[in-house]
């Protein structure tokens, strides 16, 4: 009843279409997940990197098409989680797993599935901490779009090496040689999968992209860091992503291990429901 008065009132058709916009955003989002997981069984694991790019560019999109249009229903948030668990805990999970850990056996598996049930309770934990209002603000642990750009931005510079290395378009380094070594790679991701798992369900702080104060630079100023930044990251995308993202991760425990921030508490989170007696 509720919620068909607050359609009515935004206009019949319009209203509806106000609540119907973000989750077909949010579709979009599970939709290069599951392209990602495709992908990933067919051994093209750049276009299964790059579908994860593409439905975090999703997830981003549907909050802020939800809070422009005043469009946010509680259908949406559980949309959002579920799909956010495809596209975020099963393609990177599976991506790592096609990718370099099918042949460690057992430890390769348990090493994705770490990662994909501990990004799913982050999203659980999110949820509930969003339910009693101490979700706004930084995050409370690594935020599982993030983790999954981590996985993907690694695959793709690993994707990139191999394919200019076969076209002898890279120089002659010592850790070129060593990117470049399948054991290395098997090696990094075993411990990379878990560790992200690890910081998705830590309570770590992490900043959030509102902590970002534009407002004491210039614009020309600004414009001018924007383009160098564009230009940079147009010269070796996959470099440049791969080192912002890892930085990122590491900020966390950085932070933390100085002392510029604490962990948090999440008691709350197992708290029995609130029940109306009227009810």
């Amino acid at each position: 009843m509720g919620g068909q008065s607050i359609t009515e009132s935004r206009g019949g058709r319009l209203g509806g279409a106000v609540y119907i916009l973000p989750n077909l955003i949010t579709t979009g989002n599970l939709f290069f997940g599951f392209f990602s997981i495709i992908k990933s069984m067919n051994g093209q694991f750049g276009w299964a990197s790059v579908a994860i790019f593409l439905a975090a560019i999703f997830d981003v999109l549907d909050g802020r098409v939800a809070r422009l249009t005043k469009g946010t229903s509680e259908f949406g948030v559980q949309y959002d989680s579920l799909c956010d668990c495809v596209s975020f805990g099963v393609a990177p999970a599976f991506l790592m797993y096609q990718y370099g850990l099918l042949e460690l056996g057992r430890i390769g598996w348990v090493a994705c599935f770490m990662f994909m049930a501990c990004g799913a309770l982050r999203l659980a934990r999110f949820n509930v901490l969003s339910s009693i209002g101490k979700a706004s603000g930084d995050f409370t642990g690594l935020p599982i779009p993030m983790a999954a750009i981590t996985v993907a931005s690694f695959i793709s510079l690993m994707v990139d090496l191999d394919q200019r290395h076969a076209l002898d378009n890279l120089m002659d380094l010592q850790f070129i040689s060593i990117l470049l070594n399948p054991d290395f790679r098997k090696m990094f991701l075993v411990v990379m999968g878990p560790i992200l798992a690890l910081l998705m369900v830590s309570n770590i702080i992490y900043k959030s992209h509102k902590f970002l104060k534009f407002k004491s630079v210039k614009p020309f100023q600004l414009l001018v860091l924007f383009v160098m930044v564009i230009s940079l990251v147009a010269y070796a995308p996959e470099v440049v992503g791969f080192v912002l993202i890892f930085l990122y991760v590491l900020t966390g425990p950085i932070a933390w291990a100085i002392g510029w921030t604490k962990l948090t508490s999440e008691d709350e989170i197992f708290a029995a429901p609130s029940v109306d007696e009227d009810q």
